[in-house]
């Protein structure tokens, strides 16, 4: 097959382009001018420049191919406005839907995120069909993805052929901006993590991210959507897991989300004075970590055989990439 991704220079689209190159198909891959392309050097993929703004450039890397990955998106917590969340992660969907359109994709494969779906109030694991609505969402990069996410199912009524992923909280190698997550990594490994609140997230490994992108194309159900999870583990679990496999201290001290809360305004204060200095908390952040989000992805384990691997693999795996890239200090 000869499949098009976009995002193909991030963390979960380089992840993508090698599960692809590795099961023998053909990738062309959309690059950003002035895109770091460090996750794609040495692979063999067609790279078409352009971004997601481009009717014209996407037409034309579209022509030809069977399958399209719409991975790109802009996620981030800090340092956009709405406008730049708009345009990135609607306005550059529906380009992507429209050129899948005009070109006649056999599947098109849209990733959307776990951030689009409804939660429990008892934190018991969230399911596809766990009702969610465009209020509930936190924060413009929740509220951008909704929205996407509703444009794609929109197309699919229409007759395009869409099968929706939905990505959990993906750890592992190459997350080289690193994520918001992979950033919390980078800060346990450099000593910056001091404390913890009481919220929890759905570790996955990223290459079965990955993985579930392929399967999706081979197997998902059209006008489907499939949550591409692992483990759910409250926030202390995964900081014990960190240090396991790091070899570095615990993390001890629980810190009330009360104080969270108003330190995180200190820390967007202090951001806005400086503008290098980076809000470890944001309010939305905090927000975000009342909710435990608990998935449950047994939908993809038994429709698309979605692999499973262990939180503390995909962690340690992440450990060691940025100490080998120098974004932590090498183990004690």
């Amino acid at each position: 097959m000869r499949a098009f991704v976009t995002g193909a220079t991030g963390f979960v689209g380089s992840a993508v382009v090698r599960a692809l190159l590795n099961a023998g198909h053909e990738v062309r891959a959309l690059i950003r001018p002035n895109a770091n392309t460090r996750q794609l050097d040495g692979l063999a993929v067609t790279r078409i420049t352009g971004d997601l703004g481009d009717s014209d450039v996407l037409l034309k890397a579209m022509t030809g191919c069977e399958w399209v990955f719409h991975v790109a998106a802009l996620y981030r917590y800090w340092g956009s406005s709405w406008e730049e969340f708009y345009q990135a992660n609607v306005e550059g969907t529906r380009h992507v839907l429209e050129a899948s359109r005009l070109t006649q994709v056999e599947r098109l494969i849209y990733t959307s995120s776990v951030a689009t779906l409804g939660f429990h109030q008892d934190g018991s694991p969230a399911t596809e069909e766990t009702p969610s609505t465009l209020e509930d969402r936190i924060g413009p990069y929740q509220r951008s993805k909704f929205l996407a996410e509703a444009l794609a199912r929109d197309h699919y009524r229409q007759g395009l052929p869409v099968v929706i992923v939905n990505p959990s909280t993906p750890v592992g190698a190459g997350d080289h901006k690193p994520t918001p997550t992979g950033q919390i990594i980078v800060d346990y490994l450099n000593g910056r993590m001091f404390g913890y609140v009481a919220t929890g997230l759905n570790i996955v490994d990223v290459e079965t991210v990955a993985t579930g992108h392929l399967l999706a194309a081979e197997r998902g159900r059209i006008g489907e959507r499939y949550i591409l999870g692992g483990e759910n583990l409250s926030f202390k679990q995964i900081l014990d897991l960190l240090a396991e496999v790091s070899g570095q201290p615990r993390v001890r001290l629980r810190i009330p989300h009360a104080v969270a809360l108003a330190w995180s305004y200190v820390d967007v204060a202090l951001a806005r004075l400086n503008p290098h200095h980076m809000p470890v908390a944001t309010p939305e952040k905090v927000r975000l970590a009342y909710r435990r989000e608990f998935f449950d992805p047994r939908k993809a384990i038994q429709e698309l055989g979605l692999p499973q691997t262990s939180a503390r693999e995909a962690l340690r795996k992440a450990v060691m990439w940025y100490r080998a890239n120098g974004y932590a200090p090498e183990a004690p």
